[in-house]
């Protein structure tokens, strides 16, 4: 099997090429400079040079509060981009999984959010995100749609490596408590991915670890494990004055992963774990 992946250089994109040829499929990993996702012409011909059998889109404009001031270029990668990957995989009839977000849903009440409950993002991420799930539904019958939430991994800038960083140079730390959410480790994550592209159960999936916390509640976790001294307060989204709104509830639920046979993550405490230990903290 020939898998295409973007965002190869990201998090996720990253493990999911990892997972790939550790289980001995072909994996062809493209970024910005092998192939430009806005410039249709790009796509086209480098996935059609490619001749994959499915695509891995991962590759996204991920920056939440720079999309704000920046809506064009970030639609133009997060809708656009999409859109000109699933016309070639409705060109070819392959099949293309798009990794989506929490961010499409209005994050209010506490009930977990099932895959097909009606999106109404907060902001231009969410928005634009929300933008490619539609632009992959009209392209093809043939995908899988993923959201994810509040993603870690090796390659990379994320919430863990913020913490850590922090602490080197704060005695006092202030962290988010009224968002609730799953912490999601890419090493697992991707395993999932590889999984799941190997059969034709397609749709709306979730997929994060398992159990609940906020952000406080994370960051607490993460210096506990990490042995590492710090006071941390729990502060309100009021109170961090962020440009973008974020979701207040990106409870998950994952049920339909059960009802299509695939294993679901480990629980987050236990991923935080294994992550630290390949970080060598």
């Amino acid at each position: 099997m020939r898998v295409f992946v973007t965002g190869v250089r990201g998090q996720l994109g990253y493990d999911v090429v990892n997972e790939l040829e550790k289980r001995g499929l072909e994996a062809i990993g493209v970024d910005i400079q092998e192939m430009d996702i806005t410039d249709g012409a790009s796509v086209n011909r480098v996935i059609r040079e490619a001749a994959p059998d499915v695509v891995i889109h991962c590759a996204a404009y991920t920056a939440v509060d720079a999309a704000e001031d920046n809506e064009e270029l970030c639609r133009k990668v997060n809708a656009e981009g999409t859109a000109n990957i699933a016309a070639v995989c409705r060109d070819l009839d392959i099949p293309m999984m798009y990794i989506s977000t929490d961010y499409v849903f209005n994050g209010q009440g506490e009930r977990p959010w099932e895959p097909d409950d009606e999106r109404e993002p907060l902001n231009v991420y969410g928005r634009t995100k929300y933008e490619g799930e539609v632009a992959v539904t009209e392209a093809l019958r043939k995908f899988f749609i993923v959201r994810i939430a509040w993603v870690f991994g090796v390659n990379g800038k994320n919430f863990i490596k913020t913490m850590l960083n922090l602490a080197k140079t704060h005695d006092t730390i202030t962290v988010v408590n009224d968002q609730f959410g799953s912490p999601t480790y890419t090493y697992d994550l991707a395993r999932l991915l590889v999984d799941m592209i190997q059969t034709d159960k397609y749709g709306f999936y979730h997929a994060t670890n398992e159990g609940i916390c906020t952000w406080y509640e994370f960051a607490c976790e993460i210096f506990r494990q990490a042995g590492v001294k710090v006071n941390v307060v729990p502060v309100s989204a009021a109170q961090y004055a962020a440009k973008a709104a974020r979701p207040t509830n990106s409870r998950m639920s994952k049920e339909k992963l059960t009802e299509n046979g695939f294993e679901r993550l480990p629980a987050w405490q236990d991923a935080l774990k294994r992550y630290l230990e390949a970080l060598g903290v």
